[in-house]
């Protein structure tokens, strides 16, 4: 694969952590270290099972299905998968974690400025995201290649700055469960809503390689095996058959880079609030990363904290919103309304929801993330091992 090459892939593992790394991601691995305290380890192996394995297990799983998400959720049958997957996408785009990227920006920023109106900061950024992400096809280069390395490099910068003046710290739990931590560990894995985003990136992501590539036969659409009594036919369909394995390993790299750049930031992250945690007591859930960016770089810390907090979520705000917008009209409108309006509709619903700022967004979450992730959970694992009842509907599609 000539125009797909190793930088390139590198750039698109940057983008899928970055689309991955959003509001949940800053929040619950330093709230589950603040609490977990000595048993950080055990709480540490249950968040990765649900907030970096499933999440990369579920694109994978989408990939296998070359990105069709209707046809992924008709395992449910047909209406109820429809309408499955299009409350996950509702709830992950403008109803639920688009707007709490938002609100915890405008959170962490308001620890630097004082003042900062909720509303004016809101419409803002929903202008902001609509630049980029109003021509879907280059979203995930815009990610890789310009917001993702500025975000990453600001999360190093506050991550190895706090282990160096991190003050000794040997603090116990109160609760001296390891099982215990885990399932802690585990269930707020759920609450980076990281599996459900998983669903609707890949799309994105094969559109975005669709865009990079530009050898005909490399079409997800198109370029699976063509039996043929024609020679020249049987030479095409070995090309694409190749070309779609080239595809299969540049993706499966790529997001083997985003989950190891996820996991390493996890960690990062519930180990600093361990070592913090005296410091922590009575600070709100979304303005830890604040105050512990405080204490490590000193007064002047916010502003970085907050451009480090704004690219984390803006970039996951994005792939959301474009994600949403990009479903809705292609498998509910059938692309009889354009993608911008509906962009420019979904980002007037954000705007809306993120009046209810962080605490109130999560409490609508909350429950309804407990019922549906282990069944999308099952959904996965289900079509990830047995994806060859729908070849033939995959190669006519």
């Amino acid at each position: 694969m000539n125009t797909l090459k190793k930088f390139d892939c590198f750039a698109f593992g940057l983008a899928i952590f970055a689309m991955f790394f959003g509001a949940g991601n800053i929040i619950f691995p330093l709230a589950l270290g603040q609490i977990a305290l000595d048993q950080t380890p055990w709480g540490l192996s249950g968040f990765l099972l649900t907030a970096v394995a499933m999440p990369f297990i579920g694109l994978l799983a989408m990939f296998r299905y070359q990105g069709k998400i209707k046809l992924f959720f008709s395992r449910l049958g047909k209406i109820p998968g429809l309408v499955i997957a299009t409350l996950v996408i509702s709830l992950l785009g403008p109803f639920g974690a688009a707007p709490r990227c938002i609100a915890l920006m405008h959170s962490t920023l308001s620890l630097s400025f004082p003042g900062l109106p909720l509303v004016l900061f809101s419409l803002s950024t929903c202008g902001l995201i609509f630049l980029f992400s109003f021509r879907e096809n280059y979203l995930v280069k815009w990610l890789g290649y310009v917001l993702s390395p500025l975000m990453i490099a600001l999360l190093i910068l506050v991550v190895i700055k706090g282990f160096i003046g991190a003050p000794e710290a040997f603090l116990i739990s109160s609760n001296p469960s390891n099982i215990s931590h885990f399932w802690k560990g585990l269930t707020e894995g759920y609450n980076t809503m990281d599996l459900l985003a998983a669903f609707f990136f890949a799309p994105i992501v094969i559109s975005s390689l669709g865009s990079a590539e530009r050898d005909p036969h490399l079409n997800l659409e198109t370029a699976a095996p063509i039996k043929s009594d024609s020679g020249s036919k049987d030479c095409i369909a070995l090309a694409s058959s190749t070309a779609v394995s080239r595809l299969n390993r540049f993706v499966l790299i790529a997001s083997l880079i985003g989950a190891f750049l996820l996991a390493l930031v996890y960690i990062g992250f519930c180990y600093l609030a361990y070592l913090y945690a005296p410091q922590l007591a009575g600070v709100a859930n979304d303005q830890l990363l604040g105050t512990i960016a405080i204490k490590i770089l000193g007064p002047y810390a916010g502003i970085i904290v907050g451009l480090t907090v704004t690219f984390a979520c803006l970039t996951t705000a994005i792939a959301l919103i474009a994600a949403f917008a990009s479903f809705i009209e292609k498998e509910i409108l059938r692309e009889k309304v354009g993608y911008v309006p509906i962009l420019i509709v979904s980002l007037l619903i954000t705007f809306a929801v993120t009046t209810l700022e962080f605490q109130g967004i999560a409490r609508l979450l909350n429950p309804i993330l407990e019922i549906c992730y282990p069944a999308l959970i099952l959904l996965t694992f289900y079509n990830l091992f047995k994806p060859s009842l729908n070849d033939q509907v995959l190669r006519r599609n």
